[in-house]
């Protein structure tokens, strides 16, 4: 964020700002609980996993077809045959938790069926991830605020005006922090009934 729209008066411009900032740790949540198995794998699980071919880092499914050809397993054709020493090798350093195998030319990712034990792992996963995610916010929000203050203090912005902007500033807040907690439970409730 390198210019900061504090043009007197202009909620407009802040307001979008603000969004778009927020925006970025809230799609990352969303991808992160896309990934999150729940009863039926999802190519999600290993689609953005980086793999180390090529001379360069790309995205699992820049390397291959991924398709769920069932409810406990993933399947990943390479375009390249030569490459599945590398796609393998990023799988096991990933935190998928599944050991690959292949026939020379399919990858396969058997998944287990969900245990308690494993529910329970994934439920203190989503926590974080849910954390992290308010964490990301709420650091959006400091630096919004930090700037707000900067402004106020070198006199470009009114008193009248920061009251607006940091109304602007915890409304918008406690919307994406709604919509995390609320996408937070939903996924928690899928985990508990599997």
């Amino acid at each position: 964020m390198e210019s900061f729209p504090f043009v007197e008066g202009d909620l407009k411009s802040f307001e979008t700002t603000l969004k778009s900032e927020m925006e970025k740790p809230f799609k990352h949540y969303e991808k992160e609980l896309a990934a999150l198995r729940t009863n039926r794998v999802s190519t999600s699980i290993v689609e953005n996993i980086k793999v180390e071919c090529y001379g360069e880092l790309m995205e699992m499914r820049e390397v291959g077809i991924i398709t769920a050809a069932e409810a406990t397993l993933l399947t990943i054709q390479p375009w390249d045959k030569a490459i599945i020493p590398e796609i393998e090798k990023a799988l096991r350093n990933s935190d998928v938790g599944v050991t690959p195998a292949n026939d020379g030319t399919i990858i396969r990712l058997q998944f287990p069926n969900m245990s308690s034990q494993r529910r329970d792992e994934l439920i203190k996963v989503l926590n974080k991830k849910s954390e992290d995610a308010r964490i990301g916010i709420r650091n959006a929000r400091k630096e919004f605020n930090n700037h707000i203050r900067e402004a106020e203090k070198k006199k470009t912005i009114s008193e009248d005006f920061v009251k607006r902007l940091n109304t602007v500033l915890q409304k918008g807040t406690d919307t994406f922090i709604e919509k995390i907690d609320a996408m937070h439970t939903k996924k928690e409730a899928e985990l508990h009934n599997m």
